[in-house]
């Protein structure tokens, strides 16, 4: 079960990231271009890990612990 799609990721403008010149390295894996002086966020790998993190959350509760936010 999808819990965020890509629609609604591209319509909260998530793919957006920091400008070219204020990047960090460890975030290349995540970047999917550049364009106009702006990172593009690869969806496809948040999607994945919304739905990671969605599940770790899910069985957590399920087992009685708590989660903070």
């Amino acid at each position: 079960m999808a819990v965020v799609t890509m629609r609604q990721l591209l319509e909260s403008g998530v793919h957006f990231g920091h400008q070219t010149r204020r990047w960090n390295p460890k975030m290349k894996r995540f970047i999917f271009t550049e364009r106009n002086g702006i990172y593009i966020v690869d969806l496809q790998q948040s999607l994945t890990y919304i739905d990671n993190a969605y599940e770790f959350v899910k069985q957590t509760v399920a087992r009685g612990g708590t989660i903070l936010f």
